[in-house]
């Protein structure tokens, strides 16, 4: 089988296909055939950071071919998609149980990355600053793939305003179409009217404009791999709040809320209340352009990799 892998940091140059036995299922585990993985920034900052290589990971959706000891629930046929944490960059994966949800019928591998992986960390980082109907709202990385659909939520939960936040004022048009009362650019000095709550996929120096951005009594999510620092001042004038959201705790240990969650999206999407949008497909060989999209912060929705 094919995978995309690399041996040093870098940009997306590094990235080189090989070819390499299928892997086994281990205990707990479902091999899949790869129809579609969702290209994701966290793995793209890996690539380029100073540590060392990993496997090439993130959201899955294809049909399962094998089992691992103990498996149950899982059957060959089923169509499935779920975070890997080992290759995912290849024609078949290893996904583990605790990490699998069905597909419905009807939709299509493309659809189940763009949505569930994606829609979860969207849900999850919205659920975690506790909005309530008549808030207003801002979501940075807007136009991303997380960011596009946290903005419809967002709207969907009751937000009198949602402010998206983007790199690029071309992408105005695209998250204005989704639902956003208004767009601002992260060099602007001042970002409009407060909002009561901001959720922030971005990190770095962008975390202070947003806490700045906040009412008081506002609340920031962070969920991003970016990192970086809020000033306590900030926080302290304005009895402001800052929140951390990672989902894989959400998916290892409130199982039953993942459920949930999961099966909440993809109803929206069903009724068409939640729409999905997809930049760009790029086959395994293009690897490295699917990643030069996503650095170069270029792409309105998902990008994905169809082997």
């Amino acid at each position: 089988m094919r995978r995309v892998r690399y041996e040093h940091s870098g940009g997306p140059e590094v990235l080189f296909l090989e070819d390499v036995p299928v892997p086994a299922p281990g205990p707990g585990e479902l091999l899949v055939r790869v129809e579609a993985v969702g290209v994701t920034l966290p793995v793209v900052r890996k690539v380029r950071g100073d540590g060392d290589p990993i496997p090439l990971g993130g959201e899955i959706a294809g049909e399962v071919v094998a089992l691992g000891e103990g498996v149950a629930g899982h059957a060959p046929g089923d169509r499935v998609t779920g975070l890997v944490f080992g290759h995912g960059y290849a024609d078949y994966a290893l996904l583990h149980t605790a990490m699998a949800s069905p597909v419905p019928d009807g939709a299509s591998a493309v659809d189940a990355v763009a949505l569930v992986r994606s829609g979860l960390v969207a849900y999850g980082a919205l659920e975690a600053a506790r909005p309530a109907p008549g808030e207003a709202a801002l979501i940075t990385a807007a136009a991303s793939g997380v960011g596009h659909l946290a903005l419809q939520l967002a709207k969907a939960k009751g937000a009198s305003r949602v402010v998206a936040a983007v790199s690029d004022p071309g992408k105005a048009d695209f998250v204005r179409g989704l639902g956003a009362d208004e767009v601002i650019t992260y060099d602007q000095e001042v970002w409009g009217e407060p909002v009561d709550y901001a959720l922030d996929a971005v990190g770095g120096d962008l975390l202070t404009p947003a806490v700045r951005a906040l009412a008081p009594y506002g609340r920031l999510v962070a969920y991003s791999s970016g990192g970086g620092t809020v000033a306590a001042y900030d926080l302290l004038v304005g009895a402001k709040a800052v929140i951390g959201f990672q989902m894989r705790l959400i998916a290892r240990e409130r199982p039953e809320l993942y459920e949930a969650w999961r099966r909440e999206l993809w109803e929206l999407h069903a009724t068409g209340r939640l729409r999905t949008a997809v930049h760009a497909e790029f086959g395994l060989a293009d690897a490295a352009a699917a990643h030069a999209v996503i650095e170069g912060r270029r792409n309105r929705g998902k990008v994905v990799l169809i082997p």
